[in-house]
């Protein structure tokens, strides 16, 4: 007879999900062990339930479907925790079954008992108990249903008695929910925006990764109003590649002219963004429009908002809007564009091909450069965003994935982990830092284990550098950042894996190339100079002072790639002055 867990699993594999990530044990077994007994679903072992988390997130952002992770009671839920938390606020489609004890136990101070209803309501849309086997395969269905159409985490608690239970109905079939709609706002919402478009002589859009499917409406409006086009990190891979209109990234990790155009604009349009830093936006001339009306509004100032899909919005305003030929304040701001990288690549350049310890811009460039153009990257918080932002070029097949929003450190290995599984043909990249690597080296093993050919490249510059670049810009003395040099090279090859450790220049290309080439999981491990910090292209006098006070080694501003050859490119479409 069918169990509840059965019912579990069939309503998983019927909505199209292939795996489930986790750590087996305890009142997870039930669960389990249905996997083991239906066709079409695997279990995927990995060493920490957190990696797991976050490896269904990245499937779940690269195919665009449902992925499953798992935990067992107590200890287990809270290792999942970091990585359902991480997909939540990423968007991705994850349903956790979050195992609890057993039911006539909770609430009596049980071994292992937590409140995983608690724990997890506040990154999930939908959080329910399982109690009883009546409420099997409802409640699973409601929770995939909550992750698919709200996009973003769902969690089921199963204590292990109740995955014991016969089924008490049967199981039946799942209605999918279909591709998600383009929401088209309303008329006057429309003639609006394009009145005040309109109105505007410099208008400034700044895309996120709610422009994910607009690339080519994008353009066509900034072709339009002649409008520069920067980007948030995550909207990166989807509006900068074959765009002329680019003049950077704003933030934090920024760099080029966007934070200058944002400023100087008379109107700024903020399309599918939900950029965190309200203080680089200027706080004035801004409309923004989003699918999410809870993202109106809550980052930025606004003269109104427009709830809709950016490119059914931007379809339906181009045809209201003028002509208009002036194109001044776009080719001031590309030259702006292009004069601000120049400066932060003569930064670092010289003599970068000699430099020892090995400068992480030269290792990030050439990286890059031998990647596959389809390759998937998986990003370690930290440096490593700064690396990725500025040196990995877009190309419309490129994707990038990290913990973008919720800053998770150790996330690039598990990332890859779920990328690589979900596309077991693609090349997969895990920019790893040391720090992050570190914190969850075991999953190592899961590579080994999976025979997943996973490529990890560890800027190893023992250091947290990121933290040390907060204390600098603080005015504090760097403290409790460094820490001992690791041959991670040398762990991935006593854990079976192929390694190399890169200490030279002349070394990286070849180094790249062999573990990119090599036919399973590979690590290499790059000696990096911890003193290759990243200054935001705009810091207040207060941050400055901070530097003045904190630095005793020198701070690079970090190079910016293939950025600078971009700009250029776009330039040369533009009339001489």
């Amino acid at each position: 007879m069918a169990t509840v867990a059965d019912q579990l699993i069939d309503v998983l594999v019927q909505s199209g999900v292939r795996r489930i990530y986790g750590v087996v044990g305890d009142s997870l077994n039930p669960v389990v062990d249905a996997v083991r007994r239906t066709a079409g679903i695997e279990w995927v072992h990995v060493r920490n339930e957190e990696a797991g988390a976050f490896a269904a997130a990245a499937e779940a952002q690269l195919t665009g479907r449902l992925a499953v992770c798992a935990g067992s009671c107590g200890p287990g839920n809270l290792h999942l925790l970091q990585g359902v938390y991480d997909a939540h606020r990423s968007g991705a489609p994850v349903l956790a079954i979050a195992s609890h004890i057993p039911s006539t136990q909770i609430g009596t101070g049980f071994f292992q008992e937590t409140h995983p209803q608690q724990l997890f309501a506040e990154c999930s849309h939908y959080c329910e108990l399982v109690s009883s086997a009546e409420q099997m395969p409802r409640l699973a269905r409601i929770a995939v249903q909550n992750a698919v159409g709200r996009r973003g985490a769902a969690v089921l608690v199963l204590p292990g008695d109740v995955s014991h239970e016969p089924a008490a109905h049967a199981t039946g079939e799942s209605a999918s929910l279909g591709s998600p709609p383009a929401v088209v706002p309303a008329e006057t919402d429309v003639t609006r925006l394009a009145d005040r478009i309109d109105r505007a002589d410099k208008v400034m859009i700044m895309a996120g990764a709610g422009c994910r499917d607009a690339h080519d409406d994008v353009l066509a409006l900034a072709g339009a109003i002649g409008a520069p086009v920067g980007h948030s990190l995550r909207g990166k891979e989807f509006v900068q590649y074959e765009n002329p209109f680019d003049v950077g990234m704003s933030g934090l990790l920024g760099y080029g002219a966007c934070y200058d155009a944002m400023h100087e604009a008379d109107l700024v349009l903020l399309l599918g963004t939900d950029f965190p830093y309200d203080t680089f936006l200027p706080q004035r001339n801004t409309v923004q429009v989003d699918i999410d009306p809870s993202r109106i509004g809550r980052r930025s100032v606004l003269e109104f908002g427009v709830q809709g899909d950016v490119g059914a919005t931007i379809r339906a305003v181009l045809p209201k809007l003028r002509p208009r030929d002036d194109r001044s304040f776009l080719h001031a701001m590309l030259r702006k564009h292009e004069r601000s990288l120049q400066r932060v690549v003569d930064a670092y350049t010289t003599e970068v091909a000699k430099h020892v310890p090995l400068h992480p811009e030269f290792v990030a460039d050439v990286l890059d450069e031998e990647a596959a153009d389809d390759a998937v990257f998986t990003v370690d918080t930290g440096m490593c965003n700064v690396w990725a932002a500025r040196y990995l070029t877009p190309n419309g097949q490129r994707r990038i994935l990290g913990s973008f929003v919720h800053g998770s450190m150790a996330n690039a290995l598990p990332h890859a982990i779920g990328a690589q599984v979900a596309a077991p043909g693609r090349q997969v990249v895990a920019m790893c830092g040391d720090g992050g690597l570190a914190m969850l080296m075991g999953e190592l093993l899961t590579l080994k284990t999976h025979s997943l050919p996973v490529k990890a490249v560890v800027f190893n510059n023992s250091s947290l550098g990121m933290v040390k670049l907060e204390m600098l810009v603080d005015g504090l003395p760097e403290f409790g950042t460094d820490h001992d040099q690791v041959d991670f090279a040398g762990i991935a090859r006593a854990a079976g894996l192929h390694a190399r450790r890169v200490e030279k220049p002349g070394e990286v290309r070849d180094g790249v190339r062999e573990i990119l080439a090599h036919d399973g999981p590979a690590v290499l491990d790059v000696i990096t100079d911890p003193n290759a910090l990243s200054i935001p292209p705009n810091i207040t006098a207060a941050q400055v002072r901070g530097f003045a006070l904190a630095a005793s080694k020198t701070v690079l501003s970090g190079g910016v790639g293939k950025m600078l050859e971009l700009a250029r490119s776009n330039l040369r479409n533009i009339p001489r002055l």
